[in-house]
C-alpha cells in the first residue's frame, strides 16, 4: 500500500509523416506523462516489422539518442508503467505479441477484472502464453476474430463486450496504429494533432509538449485509427454509462491537463475554496503538502484570506523511492521526503492542505515534525473524501485494512493523526467541483460501489444486495 495512490501507466500512439522523428515524438510525449508511471518505459515502432525497446527506469534513463535512432517508422506507440506487483523487466510495455493474425504491439492503462476467465478460455483454445498477461489475452482474442476474415476494427467490436474493467489502450497491427477507450471511459484518452502528424495520449500534456493541438477526447467505447490524413472513428459500443475516475481530476492528472472538457487546475482550486467554506478555521498560514496539495492550498488561501506560504520543502531527488512496490524501499523517513521551513511554521497556527490521505503514515509524521519545530496548531484539510474501499480498476489501493479511514470517524482519524482539526471534502463537493454528473463518475473507493461488476463488491447500479455475489466465470 502506497502513501499516495498510484496510477498504473500512460499510453501514447503516433502517426507521423517523418519516420525519423516518430520515436523522438513518442519520447517527449512519455516524458510529459512521466507522472503517471516511473517504473518502466517502452516504445514500439512499426515499419516493415515491429521493433520495440523497453526497460525498467524513467523515460530519460531507458532512452537516449543512439537507441532512439534504431526505431524508425511512421507509426508507433509508447508506454510508461507503474506496477502493483514487483518490478520485473518483462512487465514493461508495450508488449509485442505473436499471434496467428500477425505480430501485434499493445500498451494498456487499466485492469481487466475478468482477465482470469478470459485467459482460461484462451488456454482451452490452445493459445501459448509467454507472460500470461491480460494484454496477451486481448491479442489472442483479436486474432481469433480476425481469423474469420474480420478487419481489426470489426474484430475489436466483437472483443470489447467481453472485456470487463478499465482500459485505455494503444495498438500497432498490420501497419496501423489504434487507440481504444473502455465503454465507461474510466481511464482518460484524447486525440491531438501536431506539425506532421496525429497523436493519441492519456493526457493533453503529451500533445502540448509537441506544440500540438487537442482535438477531443476519445469517446466511451470508441476505437480511433490514426491515418495519413488524420484519424478514423469506429464507435464500437453505444449507450454505456460513463464512469470517469474522479481521482484523475483530484490527483493523477497533471494540473495543466484537460480531462473530458474540464481543466484539472480549476477543479483543484475550487476544491480548496470549498474546504474553507466547509471547515473555516482561524490560522496564521496555509501551507501545502508538496507537490500534490499546492493548488488546493492556493484555493483555500484565496477563499479564507489566510496567507499562503511554503511550509514544507520536498526532496524531489528521492522521488523514485516511493513508487517502488516492495515495502523495504518505502521505509524512508519523512524528513528525507519533506522538511519543514522553520520560520514559516514556528509559533504559527498552520492549515496543512493535501489532496488525499490513504494510510496516514506520512501525514502523521509531518504533523509531528511541524509541532517539533514550533507550530502551535496544525489543522488538516483534505481535497478527497475518506478512502474506504479498494480500487480494482488500475489504482494501487487494494487493501481495506490499511486505509486510515477504514471504520473510523473523522474525529477518530484526527486524533490518530495528532491534528487539532481535520476536514475532508464531501462526495457532493467532489461531484460539484468536477462538474460531471454523479452517475458519470467512478467513486468506488469513496463509496464502495463500482461501475463494473467486481466479485463480492457492490455494483453501482445493482437492485438487490445479493447481486454482487457472483463468480468470475
Amino acid at each position: 500500500m502506497m502513501e499516495k495512490p498510484k496510477e498504473q501507466c500512460a499510453v501514447v500512439g503516433i502517426h507521423s509523416s517523418s519516420p525519423s522523428r516518430t520515436s523522438s515524438h513518442i519520447y517527449y510525449a512519455l516524458r510529459a506523462l512521466q507522472h503517471r508511471g516511473q517504473e518502466s518505459a517502452g516504445i514500439a515502432i512499426q515499419a516493415r516489422k515491429i521493433k520495440c525497446i523497453k526497460d525498467l527506469g524513467l523515460v530519460g534513463e531507458v532512452f537516449h539518442e543512439s537507441n532512439l535512432k534504431k526505431l524508425r517508422g511512421k507509426i508507433g506507440i509508447g508506454h510508461n508503467y507503474y506496477s502493483i506487483k514487483l518490478s520485473k523487466p518483462e512487465n514493461a510495455q508495450p508488449h509485442v505479441i505473436e499471434t496467428a493474425s500477425g505480430r501485434m504491439a499493445l500498451g494498456h492503462n487499466g485492469i481487466i477484472t475478468n482477465s482470469g476467465a478470459l485467459k482460461r478460455r484462451m488456454d482451452r483454445k490452445g493459445h501459448e502464453y509467454n507472460l500470461g498477461s491480460e494484454e496477451e489475452t486481448i491479442a489472442f482474442m483479436l486474432s481469433d476474430e480476425m481469423a474469420y476474415g474480420l478487419s481489426f476494427a470489426e474484430a475489436m467490436k466483437q472483443v470489447v463486450p467481453e472485456l470487463k474493467g478499465s482500459y485505455a489502450m494503444t495498438f500497432l497491427h498490420d501497419g496501423k496504429v489504434y487507440g481504444l477507450r473502455d465503454p465507461h471511459a474510466i481511464k482518460p484518452l484524447c486525440i491531438g494533432k501536431f506539425d506532421g502528424g496525429h497523436i493519441i495520449a492519456s493526457e493533453n500534456v503529451a500533445i502540448d509538449v509537441l506544440d500540438g493541438e487537442l482535438i477531443r477526447d476519445v469517446r466511451p467505447g470508441e476505437l480511433v485509427e490514426l491515418t495519413n490524413d488524420g484519424f478514423k472513428s469506429h464507435q464500437l459500443v453505444e449507450g454505456k454509462r460513463k464512469a470517469h475516475c474522479f481521482f484523475e481530476y483530484l490527483y493523477f492528472a497533471r494540473g495543466d491537463a484537460v480531462l473530458d472538457g474540464k481543466w484539472v487546475y480549476q477543479i483543484r482550486r475550487r476544491i480548496g475554496a470549498l474546504l474553507h467554506e466547509l471547515y473555516p478555521v482561524k490560522a496564521d498560514v496555509v501551507t501545502p503538502v508538496p507537490d500534490s496539495g499546492r493548488t488546493y492550498a492556493l484555493g483555500f488561501s484565496e477563499a479564507s484570506g489566510i496567507p499562503l506560504a511554503e511550509g514544507l520543502m520536498k526532496n524531489r531527488y528521492i522521488a523514485r523511492t516511493f513508487i517502488m512496490p516492495d515495502q523495504r524501499s518505502r521505509t524512508v523517513s519523512v524528513r528525507e521526503k519533506v522538511n519543514p521551513v522553520v520560520p514559516v511554521v514556528k509559533g504559527k497556527r498552520v492549515v496543512l492542505v493535501d489532496d488525499s490521505i490513504v494510510r496516514g503514515t506520512t501525514m502523521r509524521r509531518i504533523i509531528t515534525v511541524m509541532r517539533h519545530v514550533g507550530a502551535t496548531e496544525v489543522h488538516v484539510r483534505i481535497g478527497c473524501p475518506p478512502i474506504i474501499a479498494p480500487c480494482y480498476l488500475g489504482i494501487d489501493m487494494t487493501t481495506r485494512d490499511q486505509f486510515v479511514a477504514n471504520q473510523k470517524t473523522v474525529e477518530d482519524i484526527c486524533k490518530d493523526l495528532g491534528a487539532d482539526s481535520l476536514g475532508y471534502n464531501t462526495i457532493e463537493g467532489v461531484v460539484e467541483t468536477i462538474g460531471q454528473r454523479r452517475n458519470e463518475l467512478c467513486l468506488g473507493c469513496i463509496t464502495g460501489r463500482y461501475p463494473v461488476r467486481i466479485p463480492k463488491e457492490m455494483h453501482r447500479f445493482q437492485k438487490k444486495l445479493l447481486d454482487f455475489h457472483f463468480k468470475e466465470d
